[in-house]
């Protein structure tokens, strides 16, 4: 899918010796209009677009709040509070990049989900599922670095609680710590470091993404057959087809994001976080954003444990193994087949694995006390079984249904259902 001769035709002088020199024309023509895609794409495939364009909204909306942001700890809340009052339009940048970051998890969320069900991590393209999964760590780190920034009393108290577990690694644990911090305690170099990082990581996230996006027209999209194509039949041209199909997508989604900026901004945030930062008054409970909430979860859940051991490395390690499992996704799998269209058992413990996902999100907003804690465990528990014990054992004893021959007929046979 990726190979072929181009069919790109400059039309003027002009466009010949550009072409002759630097073929960016006939690159954006090969790749984004002529690039044949599956047929039955459907609108879970529209998130790469809308994430591409998440991005590039939060790279604009960032530098310019940016220009008017001041990192030290004396003056970053107020700074924030000029901007929302003073700089034309401030409120809205503000907004749309603090819900921009909001969204963007939730497309990546469903970007990765569908990954999982139609087995788009399966060769050929092991590589182009961790490259994905190296975004999905740069944005955790972009967005936590981000959440400081404001310097209310959950962005200080979140980076204290943290950036404390830190601590707990062997030998290492306290130097990582001070490092991060800048010291002791987060203080004003913790504020200039994050800021530091908070700029420079979207930049390096872009490069990762242009990697991601090179791999899959390399490797080819997926669809939700799971189906290798077969022929011209099974394709169409990126353009129109999937692009109105992908501009409808984002309108809805863009739709709903600028109901949350216009109406509901604040929301998906902490009212905790409209208090200035003070270091002798520790909030009641202390959360990250909610597109943390199940790592936090995951984290607390062996951190605070109800049995003979109570381990705060256990809990670190388990909160970065749940990321680092991952990235072993395209390898744990051992089945033959993609899609969970075909997998009746795969579907099934598929959607039980959503629903924890959610549930350990829930379940990171509440205290670490009383059932919460066994129901986080048990949740904990079945997110690891999944990927280590669920994907490796059901390509074993798993019967998938018939597969079709071509893509062309499994649009027919869905016509038929």
């Amino acid at each position: 899918m990726s190979g072929g001769h181009s069919t790109y035709t400059p039309k003027t002088r002009i466009g010949r010796w550009f072409d002759a020199r630097l073929p960016l024309p006939r690159m954006v023509h090969d790749q984004f209009i002529a690039y044949p895609v599956p047929r039955n794409l459907n609108y879970a495939y529209s998130f790469g677009g809308i994430l591409s364009m998440m991005l590039a909204a939060q790279i604009v909306t960032g530098v310019v709040l940016a220009m008017h942001y001041a990192a030290d700890t004396t003056s970053a809340f107020n700074s924030v509070d000029k901007i929302m009052r003073d700089v034309n339009s401030g409120w809205l940048l503000r907004y749309l990049h603090s819900n921009g970051a909001s969204f963007f998890f939730i497309a990546v969320y469903i970007h990765m989900s569908r990954g999982l069900y139609y087995g788009s991590y399966k060769a050929p393209r092991e590589l182009l599922w961790v490259l994905g999964c190296t975004n999905l760590l740069l944005m955790m780190a972009t967005a936590f670095m981000g959440y400081v920034l404001p310097w209310g009393q959950m962005s200080f108290w979140g980076a204290t609680v943290i950036t404390g577990f830190f601590s707990a690694i062997p030998l290492v644990g306290d130097w990582v710590q001070q490092l991060l911090l800048g010291g002791f305690a987060v203080d004003n170099p913790t504020l200039n470091r994050f800021f530091a990082l908070h700029y420079l990581l979207p930049f390096m996230l872009t490069g990762v993404v242009i990697l991601h996006i090179w791999a899959l027209h390399i490797a080819g999209q997926t669809n939700p057959a799971g189906i290798d194509v077969k022929s011209k039949t099974d394709v169409v041209d990126f353009t129109p087809h999937a692009t109105i199909k992908d501009i409808f997508g984002a309108v809805v989604f863009v739709t709903v994001f600028a109901y949350f900026v216009f109406y509901v901004p604040n929301y998906l945030g902490h009212p905790d976080n409209y208090t200035a930062a003070d270091p002798l008054k520790t909030p009641a409970h202390i959360v990250p954003e909610w597109y943390f909430l199940p790592f936090y979860a995951i984290l607390r859940a062996v951190t605070f444990n109800i049995g003979p051991i109570d381990s705060k490395l256990g809990g670190v390690l388990a909160m970065f193994g749940a990321i680092a499992v991952l990235f072993f996704v395209p390898w744990l799998d051992t089945s033959k087949v993609r899609s969970a269209v075909y997998r009746p058992w795969y579907k099934r413990f598929f959607w039980l694995f959503v629903a924890n996902a959610l549930f350990l999100g829930w379940l990171g907003s509440k205290p670490a006390e009383g059932w919460y804690i066994p129901a986080m465990q048990v949740s904990t528990l079945y997110y690891f079984a999944f990927f280590l014990v669920v994907m490796p054992l059901l390509g074993v004893v798993e019967t998938p249904r018939r597969l079709p021959n071509s893509i062309s007929e499994a649009i027919l046979e869905k016509g038929k259902e």
